[in-house]
């Protein structure tokens, strides 16, 4: 009787389901269908990865329509529903800051070193944790505020002295010189040989002055100057102390007529050229611009490398961030943004192959350019980091004296007094810095 009462239950209860199926609304299967394709959909729009379209300002105009290009279409294997457009922009510091007055400046660009670093966070949108991702890359505090990364940077350069190695050797300088007189005696033999302009400084482009700053490190023969020591004194700009020594080699060398004849009509496509070609002996470069010059040479071997030359007792060409790439904060597809920038630093090639640097990626293998120092004396070392409380010193004792560490305008100055259109005395300049240099340093130390 057990057995029969436990089956009369169970066919009741089957019976009670029965009903209750047949007496629910019909759209109930439809909806957990639609639920389901939904999951689904919104998986494989998770999956297709970021969509949309975005513009690049770079200020690569030499390789915008070839190589960019060529990575647009590698990307888009990755990336198929990505458009990328690119602008390239001639004088790019100059024309992106135009840009920035408005919303209007691309997804993806180079943050400029005009930008205060304090400021970055009201145009450029931050990229994550600095602990976090510096486990991925290096070089990321030059643009990191508050804990949070802003850019990374293209490549990690080196900085010193791009030379055409037999236009040395024709004047009879077989080995680099190594300290400020013997670089000076050198750029003097090449202009009694007379076939070469000794040193290009590019003046009337002006930027290209501002890379006599990134080889201060070389001059100081201290990784701590730059960041530690240059922030924490008021003799920064006299005798004896890394800046006047750096900057009257510039001096010297315009004084001495070993630079090129008019500075005003200097041009800095042409120069690539003529260095390659032999008609220059040397330019104040980061490492960059190796490869855009060996690939106009006939030879690529007679491009050379050389560090700034130095009095230190350590030789040591400083590693440090070339353009840094950012997110516009006003960017309407950040995520393909993000997207574009891992992709160009990682996948691409750029930061060897067109940058001339070392790749940010942590681990990366090293370029071949940095062979040629293996076994020597010189050492290759990024800069150390701001004190705890001291982080932007630098940058904002610059824009408040309005020097221009990274700017040509000082740079210039030094010239025209060289060659005689200003009535100044190169220490005359300097102190004018150091002055200025003082004042505001007691602002923002105090």
């Amino acid at each position: 009787m057990k057995r029969s009462n436990k089956l009369i239950s169970f066919m009741a209860l089957i019976l009670v389901f029965t009903m209750l199926a047949a007496c629910s609304p019909k759209n109930d299967s439809s909806s957990a269908n639609n639920t389901e394709n939904n999951t689904e959909n919104n998986q494989k729009e998770t999956e297709k990865g970021p969509s949309g379209e975005i513009t690049v300002i770079t200020q690569r105009t030499d390789i915008v329509d070839t190589v960019f290009k060529e990575y647009a279409a590698e990307f888009n294997k990755t990336y198929p529903d990505v458009k990328v457009n690119f602008q390239a922009l001639s004088d790019y510091e100059g024309q992106i800051m135009v840009r920035m007055n408005s919303t209007d400046y691309g997804d993806v660009l180079l943050i400029p070193t005009s930008i205060p670093l304090a400021d970055t966070a009201q145009f450029f949108e931050p990229l994550g944790d600095l602990a976090e991702m510096s486990k991925e890359y290096i070089g990321l505090e030059e643009r990191a505020v508050d804990g949070k990364a802003y850019g990374i940077p293209t490549a990690v350069n080196f900085s010193g002295i791009l030379y055409n190695k037999k236009v040395f050797d024709e004047a009879g300088i077989t080995t680099a010189p190594k300290t400020p007189d013997e670089f000076l005696a050198a750029l003097q033999a090449i202009k009694d040989k007379g076939n070469a302009i000794p040193l290009y400084t590019n003046y009337a482009d002006g930027w290209p002055l501002t890379q006599w700053e990134a080889v201060l490190t070389t001059v100081a023969g201290s990784v701590d100057y730059v960041n530690i020591d240059q922030p924490n004194t008021d003799e920064n700009f006299v005798p004896g102390k890394p800046h006047y020594e750096l900057y009257k080699v510039m001096y010297d060398a315009a004084k001495q007529g070993l630079i090129e004849p008019d500075p005003t009509t200097t041009n800095w496509e042409a120069s690539k050229a003529d260095m390659a070609n032999g008609k220059i002996g040397a330019m104040v470069l980061g490492s960059w611009a190796i490869g855009q010059v060996q690939d106009l040479a006939p030879n690529k071997d007679d491009i050379a490398y050389m560090p700034f030359p130095t009095n230190a007792s350590e030789v040591i060409m400083p590693l440090a961030d070339d353009y840094t790439l950012g997110i516009n904060k006003n960017s309407k597809n950040k995520e393909a943004a993000r997207a574009w920038i891992d992709w160009f630093i990682k996948e691409s090639g750029y930061p060897t192959e067109q940058a001339g640097g070392m790749s940010p990626v942590v681990g990366a293998a090293l370029p071949e350019t940095l062979k040629q120092f293996e076994g020597t004396d010189v050492k290759f070392e990024l800069q150390t980091p701001a004190q705890a409380g001291q982080e932007g010193w630098v940058d904002k004792i610059d824009k408040d004296a309005e020097i221009g560490l990274w700017q040509p305008e000082f740079k210039k100055r030094i010239i025209e007094a060289a060659i005689g259109n200003l009535n100044e005395s190169y220490d005359d300049i300097m102190k004018d810095l150091n002055d200025d240099w003082v004042k505001s340093r007691a602002k923002v130390v105090q």
